[in-house]
């Protein structure tokens, strides 16, 4: 069972291929974009213990040849010094500006790769094949590329299509529970934003989502897909609506700072802490019913995940520090924080006027919950 979806940009369209098995058939998806049978290959140590040699059997039977370059994982790899290690081995493999550079992993070795392949020669071409659940479903999708900085998460940075993502559902077959559920946030966070009827399968299905079940994962990741490609199309740049996208992400990003990109908090934990805290802050605002957030939060401790400040381990800044670190986002204008809140679930919005008291007295809550 394969599924498609088009992200509609014009000449830049390119295809999102979901399904199993797709490593073994990337050669005759990705040899036709080639204008020589060979590619560079980002990923990281982990991900090429488990993947790399069947991405380079899968290329073969194409008659592609491959060199990779393996990174350390996690997080804090995005950053200014492997980046610079990352262009110089592509320039050292004497990679041209019509070949393609293959990022192959999670969202940091996607990021990262593609900032690469970006500003390498002016341009290079890329393509995405997402290892786990979160890049399959956001970071994989709609151009957004770049490193880390030490003011705040991914301030240095450039859109930049890929020509092709491949969605290899196997590949999910090998992730540890939690980096699963991390991912699993940004799932939910499509339902919460804009399809109420996907949120109400998620509710019901996501459990057997976690277990494995293929056709419920293909499902899935493909609507969470079809929705980030609508909202590219219509506003690839975010100008607006693809703010929507960056629900709970204000405060997440700023709890991933907190953190110091660590172990401590994974990117998708930041997502479902931060939805969890979006809904709040709405329902204190009066913007939502007050029943709805305990309804997002019900289900993100049915699934076992984060949702509440509670649930990071070691200290935090105090609510003036973390809304300090929220004033470095990327979102900001003018010195105004950028929010994306809900009138009800699938019903987000996005604003810049929340009163900081309001902000103030949600994170100090919070913050005295952890006891």
């Amino acid at each position: 069972m394969r599924e498609t979806v088009e992200v509609a940009l014009g000449a830049r369209a390119y295809r999102i291929e979901i399904g199993a098995g797709l490593l073994a058939r990337s050669g005759e998806l990705i040899a036709p974009l080639l204008p020589r049978p060979r590619v560079a290959v980002i990923t990281d140590e982990t991900v090429a213990d488990r993947h790399l040699d069947a991405l380079r059997d899968g290329l073969a039977t194409a008659g592609v040849s491959m060199e990779a370059l393996a990174l350390p994982p996690g997080e804090a790899t995005k950053n200014w010094t492997d980046l610079g290690r990352t262009v110089d081995w592509l320039l050292d493999r004497k990679v041209e500006r019509d070949d393609l550079v293959v990022a192959l992993g999670g969202g940091v070795i996607g990021d990262l790769a593609g900032f690469a392949a970006a500003i390498l020669r002016r341009g290079v071409g890329f393509v995405q094949i997402p290892t786990t659940l979160l890049a399959q479903v956001d970071s994989a999708v709609g151009g957004k590329t770049g490193v880390n900085a030490r003011q705040g998460k991914n301030l240095i940075g450039a859109f930049h299509q890929p020509r092709l993502v491949l969605a290899d559902i196997d590949a999910l077959d090998t992730l540890p529970r939690r980096q699963f559920l991390s991912g699993y946030a940004e799932v939910v966070k499509y339902g919460l934003l804009g399809d109420p009827d996907f949120f109400d399968w998620l509710e019901a299905e996501g459990p057997a989502l976690a277990a494995g079940d293929k056709a419920a994962r293909i499902r899935a990741v493909r609507r969470s897909c079809e929705m980030k490609a609508e909202i590219v199309a219509r506003d690839e740049t975010e100008q607006g609506d693809r703010a929507l996208l960056n629900l709970g992400h204000t405060f997440g990003h700023a709890l991933e700072s907190a953190t110091g990109y660590s172990d401590r908090l994974l990117h998708g934990e930041g997502v479902s802490i931060g939805c969890a805290l979006a809904f709040e802050l709405s329902a204190r605002l009066g913007l939502c019913a007050q029943e709805t957030p305990s309804r997002v939060a019900a289900h993100f401790a049915a699934m076992g995940m984060r949702a509440s400040l509670a649930d990071i381990p070691g200290d935090l800044p105090d609510a003036d520090g973390l809304l300090a670190l929220m004033a470095q986002d990327k979102k900001v204008k003018a010195g105004a924080l950028t929010f994306i809140l809900a009138r009800g679930v699938g019903e987000a919005f996005v604003t810049r006027d929340v009163p900081r008291e309001a902000l103030s007295s949600l994170l100090t809550d919070a913050l005295a919950a952890r006891g």
